[in-house]
Formats: C-alpha cells, structure tokens, sequence
C-alpha cells in the first residue's frame, strides 16, 4: 500500500515548513512530491491504468489535505511544535 511520504513521514514537519518558508516565491515545493512521483510510476509500470494505482492517489490526496489542514492551523497561530 502507498504512504503519505518519505517513509510515511508526516508532509508538513519542521524541515519543510523551513524549507517552503525560505524558498522564493517562483519556486515550487511540495511536500507530498514523493507520492505524486509513485502515482506517476505507478501508471507507467500499469500502462496509464488508473484502476491498478488508486492506493496512490489516495496516498496522495491525503498528504496534502494533512499538509494543508496544518498550514490552515498554522496561520491560524496554533502551533504544531
């Protein structure tokens, strides 16, 4: 089954969030970059079948809504850490 991230690792931690705060503004960073690139293997390794990688895209969508509810909780000021 796929995973959120890196090793399962939650997408928004201390790193990332230092990581996206220092970037600038025309870089793009996403955090959750490892599970697009399994979904995007996975349709290769599938010939572009998207039944065969719903796991996947699951395992994606749910990083980045965990990664944008703790923005949202963030700039709300509740800190995380």
């Amino acid at each position: 089954m796929a995973t959120t991230g890196d090793n399962g690792a939650e997408p928004w931690n201390r790193e990332t969030k230092h990581k996206f705060e220092g970037k600038d503004r025309s870089e793009f960073l996403d955090p959750c970059q490892e599970a697009a690139a399994r979904s995007i293997r996975c349709l290769h390794r599938n010939a572009g079948d998207r039944t065969m990688c719903s796991d996947y895209f699951q395992a994606y969508r749910d990083c980045k809504k965990a990664w944008i509810e703790r923005r949202k909780q963030e700039k709300k000021g509740k800190s995380l850490w």
